[in-house]
């Protein structure tokens, strides 16, 4: 079994899903029949990991996923935000941004 790292959380696959790039371009079709059945494929080039099949809705769910990660920090966010709001933990912009141009000037004068 491999432990093939992207982006995200580590993903397990068999040695059998693991096919280099030249093997792919000759067995696409049958390749594709796997990946619709369930299988997730990861296509080497010169030995090294490259690219994965994966089923198209699986994709699909994969980036919704995503999307509701990226809502959740957002709203995670704007929790803190309030929190800061609430507990009198502001500045004036104006003044702020104001404060940091001048620190930019100092540094690099």
């Amino acid at each position: 079994m491999y432990i093939i790292k992207f982006t995200g959380a580590p993903m397990a696959v068999s040695a059998r899903d693991v096919i280099p790039l030249s093997q792919a371009r000759a067995n696409l079709s049958e390749l594709a029949d796997q990946v619709k059945a369930g299988a997730e494929k990861i296509v080497t080039k010169n030995g090294e990991s490259y690219v994965a099949i994966i089923d198209a809705q699986r994709l699909d769910y994969y980036h919704q996923l995503e999307r509701e990660r990226i809502h959740l920090l957002l709203i995670d966010d704007a929790t803190k935000g309030l929190a800061d709001v609430a507990a009198g933990n502001v500045k004036d912009a104006r003044s702020a941004l104001e404060a940091r141009k001048r620190r930019r000037t100092e540094e690099m004068g």
